[in-house]
């Protein structure tokens, strides 16, 4: 079993038995791990903490019994193991910014969120710390020709967006054109959510239709990184990546107007796992690393 699938079955785990009183040491023995090892490994892999998991999916479980009008308040902090009322309450508003008693008395619903995927990436231990694999290397100069876009983080189409571009330039280019493609980020501003896109590949095709665009990409020195999955989906589980590796591999993120890079091996194999590519500063180098 690869420690993706032990954390999914983790998760499964944790949720049948909700109602338990679970621990770092129960859930860890269950799979036969050391609870220092499979302690390092959630939390490289889901971003948080055992405990602090096991507290979100209580209060998520609670959302179903407060509809319930036979259970108290006290019946469901007792049933998901919280001690006391008081106690269940102030972690129900940390979480979500209201009282349990609020959703009886006020129209008001907050929906349940569904177990988390376990987005498949490789990890690494480096010196006792769990963290996503990666490789720190020079992105080679390319040239890109394909179509470029802004979008908009704080929209709620933008995801729609990305990929309806993305088919603009499968249907446009000669289905005998094979290789990488590459979708490169930039230009996100400080306390900005809108970034520039350009979905393209390194031939020198010629599209004579707007927002067509051929771009030079600089050297850079990046952390390459590799997930299978939509980025789109795993955002926020690469910002924890991105930033477990900064920790633990002691290295700083580059100034550079480009945010990431993400290449597809096969262009018409979009849901390939893929290399993520992030520029970070040119440090001396850990042999460990």
């Amino acid at each position: 079993m690869d420690h993706y699938e032990v954390i999914e079955n983790a998760l499964i785990y944790i949720e049948n038995n909700i109602q338990q009183s679970l621990s770092l040491e129960s859930v860890a023995n269950t799979f036969n791990m050391s609870k220092y090892y499979f302690h390092r490994l959630f939390s490289a892999m889901m971003g948080c903490s055992l405990n602090n998991y096991i507290l979100s999916r209580r209060l998520n479980t609670s959302l179903k019994l407060i509809r319930n009008d036979n259970l108290s308040l006290t019946d469901i902090a007792y049933q998901l193991n919280f001690g006391t009322q008081s106690s269940f309450t102030r972690a129900f508003k940390r979480q979500y910014g209201i009282a349990p008693s609020s959703l009886r008395v006020k129209d008001k619903t907050i929906s349940q969120v569904p177990i988390p995927s376990v987005v498949k990436r490789h990890i690494k231990n480096i010196n006792g710390d769990i963290v996503t694999d990666f490789t720190l290397t020079e992105f080679e100069t390319i040239r890109v020709s394909g179509i470029a876009f802004e979008v908009d983080l704080a929209t709620d189409d933008y995801k729609t967006k990305i990929r309806s571009h993305s088919k603009m330039l499968l249907n446009t280019i000669d289905e005998t054109i094979n290789g990488p493609c590459y979708v490169i980020y930039s230009d996100c501003q400080p306390n900005s959510t809108r970034f520039k896109v350009l979905f393209g590949i390194p031939h020198d095709i010629q599209i004579d239709k707007p927002y067509y665009f051929t771009v030079d990409i600089p050297q850079l020195f990046c952390a390459k990184f590799q997930y299978l999955g939509d980025l789109l989906v795993i955002g926020d589980v690469l910002k924890t990546d991105f930033a477990r590796f900064l920790k633990i591999s002691k290295q700083e993120t580059e100034n550079s107007h480009i945010e990431l890079i993400q290449v597809f091996d096969n262009i018409h194999n979009l849901d390939s796992a893929y290399h993520i590519y992030t520029p970070i500063k040119k440090l001396p180098i850990d042999s460990d690393f």
